[in-house]
């Protein structure tokens, strides 16, 4: 279990204000409005800072994360129907997780298992945040998609869910980039043995509109 305080301070270290353009004693404030819940997750609003500035933040080891070339659009994918994000610069997402008992199924399988269960799917930036404080959640082998967030588009949202991962180096990804975090993306039909789908039991406050 992580304070708030001490998510704040991984955060101010990673950078975040930078990207943000805020103080660390701002970052400290917006997060003092929130209760410290236990096995809360303190999560920055795209508002505040968005995936792609986030995204270079991460770390594994000596490694930054990056976004894969293909995806220069990253910033435009947003909470799906049904997920109400805290209009808020930060706000708390309850117990996240990294789905990994969902692993080897779409996110088309998967968004209606997650809605039995009475959990919500994370959305990128939720997802980053959590790594941005605790990045020994993302592991070989056990990573995850969020599918919390698509691109909207005329005939239904993109085909593309975003997902976090580990580089192994290859193909457009450069031997630069081997063991990096990774933002990318797999097909909603598509299934991975290797990729969960990362979820939530809730956002507080709950009831307050995404901007």
């Amino acid at each position: 279990m992580v304070s708030l305080q001490a998510q704040v301070a991984r955060l101010v270290a990673a950078g975040v204000p930078d990207v943000a353009g805020i103080s660390a004693a701002q970052l400290a404030q917006h997060a003092g409005a929130l209760p410290d819940v236990p096995g809360a997750v303190l999560a920055l609003h795209p508002g505040l800072a968005s995936p792609s500035q986030l995204t270079g933040l991460l770390r594994r080891g000596q490694q930054a994360g990056f976004v894969v070339e293909d995806m220069t659009d990253v910033d435009a994918f947003s909470p799906i129907p049904g997920v109400v994000v805290p209009d808020l610069p930060v706000y708390l997402v309850l117990d996240p997780s990294r789905g990994d008992e969902l692993r080897n199924t779409t996110p088309i399988e998967a968004l209606p298992a997650l809605a039995s269960s009475g959990r919500t799917p994370l959305t990128l930036n939720e997802a980053i945040s959590w790594l941005l404080a605790h990045p020994s959640v993302l592991a070989p082998g056990a990573c995850f998609m969020t599918l919390g967030s698509r691109k909207p588009a005329t005939a239904g949202p993109d085909s593309r869910v975003p997902a976090i991962w580990i580089s192994r180096g290859t193909g457009r990804d450069g031997p630069a980039h081997r063991n990096a975090p990774k933002v990318g993306w797999c097909w909603a039909g598509n299934r991975h043995t290797w990729l969960g789908h990362a979820s939530a039991a809730g956002r507080h406050p709950a009831g307050r509109g995404s901007r």
